[in-house]
């Protein structure tokens, strides 16, 4: 009896499994596969002309495609245009436009689209990208997948422009049809199209079917979160909430490597940590020693030790710098190096000032690198002499009073562009979208503007170094240090790429099976 049962037992299974693999197998190719990111700050309008914030890159990546893109020694590689050429005078640029693309409404991506958006970026209402682009006069469309770009001059950065947002590439039916609100449901041409936003709670993206680059999208969706505190957005981590986390608190990666759970992608960024000072652009600039007085910016920058900040702020995962680019880069100035902490110096200075305790409020965003720092330079701008009182506020919140002018002085990071002039022209040439700290001059300006012009590097680095001379001397920002951008994420996430502009990049991307 028991061995008849056994048989029929077995020919039961024998007929039910092959209903059970088909319905196993049906279930794995519905099942969605999520990659859930843990961001810093809640970014700003996701719109490429309005744009202004790192974090917002990071979510462009996966938005938005862009003409070019820099790979990690810091080329420039194709993306949505697949070539260019430059010509004889420098004074045109022509570019072959990858086919077969359309944006997530459908459009096809062609010449006439990169016209729109080149056209839009350049003169749409608070477009900051208007000073990137400022050079382009016009732009043709030669044939539907060719488009030149006119100049007013020779424009050394421009390819180094389109890597960028300036570079992004919108629907421009969806963009004429949503005008001001565009930002409200962006439509682009990336691996992902945009499902929702709640703000400061979540970014929902679906993976687009017809992108280009179909076969490098390894996920169905992506969930972007915004947590402000690194400890937290380390234990969402921890708990598998996260898959990936961004700019991981330095303090923490010592621990994190060495219990070998999850993996740390590292790499000295491109860009640099500051604190802009409003020398001019409001009347706030005038009420304040620090902002009308460059010997108490000076004296403000010596009472700062930098190697300290580097270590206390950032357990050392940064390299200390006095430029808008790291020692370490080629276009550096070193005939003005990293000046050294000098108590006595900074306080004979305040006194030729005639304000020996000079007092203002340090403006800074609610994350917590930037309050660490903050402290740190009011403890040690104390021993010079200076009061430094300290205003928290929260991101996007705090660029808007910065836009203002609305602050005294400003912790405030810039992520860096691979050509110098990304982290010079619209922070330190008049009135631009950047320049924060109101600095204005007309010789730095005419320097600012002969260095886009040229196109020899040696020629260049001769016109930068002018430059530095005159706007490290006025300090409207005073650098401070290069970090490294610090991801850490599941071992079970691969195909991570570690580019100096800290982006990520989900083309590529894999989640193991479990």
């Amino acid at each position: 009896m028991p061995s008849l049962f056994r048989r029929l037992l077995r020919n039961l299974l024998r007929s039910l499994l092959p209903g059970v693999l088909l319905c196993a197998a049906a279930f794995a190719a519905n099942a969605q596969v999520t990659l859930r990111v843990g961001l810093a700050e809640d970014p700003d309008a996701l719109d490429p002309s309005l744009a202004r914030t790192f974090v917002g890159r990071i979510v462009f990546s996966a938005l938005c495609d862009k003409l070019f893109d820099i790979d990690e020694k810091l080329n420039i590689v194709p993306q949505l245009a697949t070539g260019y050429e430059w010509s004889a005078d420098g004074k045109a640029l022509t570019l072959k436009l990858r086919p077969g693309v359309t944006f997530h409404d459908g459009e096809k991506f062609d010449a006439a689209a990169v016209k729109y958006n080149i056209e839009r970026h350049k003169t749409m209402p608070g477009s900051n990208r208007r000073g990137e682009l400022a050079p382009v006069q016009t732009v043709e469309v030669v044939d539907p997948m060719t488009v030149r770009l006119h100049l007013s001059a020779p424009f050394a950065p421009l390819v180094a422009q389109l890597t960028d947002r300036a570079g992004m590439m919108v629907s421009p039916k969806a963009a004429q049809a949503a005008g001001d609100k565009f930002s409200l449901h962006p439509v682009c041409s990336g691996p992902f199209r945009f499902v929702e936003r709640v703000p400061q709670d979540r970014m929902v993206f679906e993976k687009y079917p017809n992108y280009w680059n179909k076969d490098a999208i390894h996920f169905d969706r992506i969930v972007y979160t915004p947590v402000v505190d690194a400890t937290v957005r380390l234990a969402n981590l921890r708990s598998g909430q996260f898959d990936v986390i961004e700019r991981a608190a330095p303090s923490d990666i010592e621990k994190i490597v060495a219990e070998k759970k999850f993996k740390v992608e590292r790499i000295t960024e491109i860009g640099y940590q500051g604190i802009t000072i409003n020398v001019g652009k409001s009347e706030k600039a005038k009420q304040n020693p620090l902002g009308r007085d460059p010997r108490v910016r000076e004296a403000f920058e010596l009472a700062l030790d930098r190697q300290g900040l580097a270590q206390v702020v950032m357990d050392n995962e940064a390299t200390v710098g006095n430029q808008w680019v790291a020692p370490n880069n080629s276009w550096y100035v070193k005939s003005i190096p990293v000046p050294r902490r000098n108590l006595e110096r900074a306080k004979q200075l305040l006194k030729e000032a005639g304000v020996p305790n000079p007092s203002f409020t340090l403006l800074t965003p609610t994350t917590s690198d930037a309050q660490r720092l903050g402290l740190v330079v009011q403890a040690m701008a104390k021993e010079a002499g200076f009061d430094v009182k300290i205003q928290a506020t929260e991101f996007a919140t705090s660029l808007n009073m910065a836009d203002k002018g609305d602050f005294e002085a400003y912790v405030l990071a810039w992520s860096g562009r691979p050509d110098p002039d990304g982290n010079l022209f619209s922070f330190d040439a008049c009135k631009q979208p950047l320049n924060y700290a109101g600095y204005c001059d007309a010789e730095t300006d005419r320097l600012i503007k002969e260095s886009r012009e040229v196109r020899d590097p040696a020629q260049r680095k001769k016109v930068f170094e002018q430059v530095a001379q005159r706007v490290l001397k006025e300090r409207p920002i005073v650098y401070l240090y290069h970090r490294n951008w610090l991801w850490v994420h599941s071992p079970k996430l691969t195909g991570m790429r570690s580019v100096p502009d800290g982006l990520l990049r989900v083309q590529g991307l894999k989640m193991a099976a479990p």
